[in-house]
């Protein structure tokens, strides 16, 4: 198998990924991941949307699958098999922002313990880390800020990175006492003292 990371948007394939998605014969991955790569599958190629992602460890030997962002960050890279990287959110976020990765503790809430999510930020932030918070639009937000005021490392910033490598990226930042929401569903959360 082959899991090839397809970025975080439009234009984050690598040169590698380029070359796995053109020879694939077929291709599996989500309405997202297969709309990022549309522009270089090859004419006759097989494209199947995964509807049941609990289902991956039935696909053949020889599938090539799609991940959105870098499979190794909360993707599809604990399949087994090759995993060719993409750019991901968190990359584009430190870039962003000027943090240099070193300085990051990852946090994933997204589709899933948000509770473990919101615990695990809380402990990152005490210990002095900036966490790149992957979350999901049923994430609470407003109760992790609420929790984060009460911490008294000080000062705390909060910036929202919604759409990151789509056009319509934005990211907003301030202060954990006045903190940006997101209002878009593809977002994270970076936290701390950046």
């Amino acid at each position: 198998m082959i899991i090839i990371g397809v970025g975080c948007g439009p234009g984050m394939l690598t040169e590698e990924a380029i070359r796995g998605i053109r020879m694939a014969r077929t291709l599996y991955g989500s309405d997202r991941a297969i709309e990022i790569a549309r522009p270089f599958i090859s004419p006759g190629c097989e494209v199947k949307t995964i509807d049941d992602f609990k289902a991956l460890h039935q696909l053949p030997g020889d599938a090539v699958v799609l991940s959105t962002g870098d499979p190794m960050l909360a993707g599809l890279g604990y399949l087994p098999g090759t995993v060719i990287p993409g750019v991901s959110s968190l990359q584009l976020a430190a870039a962003r922002l000027h943090i240099p990765l070193a300085r990051i503790s990852v946090v994933v809430a997204h589709g899933r313990g948000h509770e473990q999510g919101m615990a695990d930020t809380l402990e990152e932030v005490r210990r002095g880390k900036i966490v790149y918070l992957l979350a999901d639009p049923k994430f609470d937000v407003r109760a992790l800020y609420r929790c984060l005021l009460e911490l008294p490392c000080r000062p705390i910033r909060v910036a929202v990175c919604e759409n990151l490598g789509y056009p319509k990226e934005h990211i907003d930042v301030g202060d954990i006492a006045r903190p940006p929401v997101p209002h878009a569903d593809l977002y994270s959360l970076v936290i701390g003292k950046f």
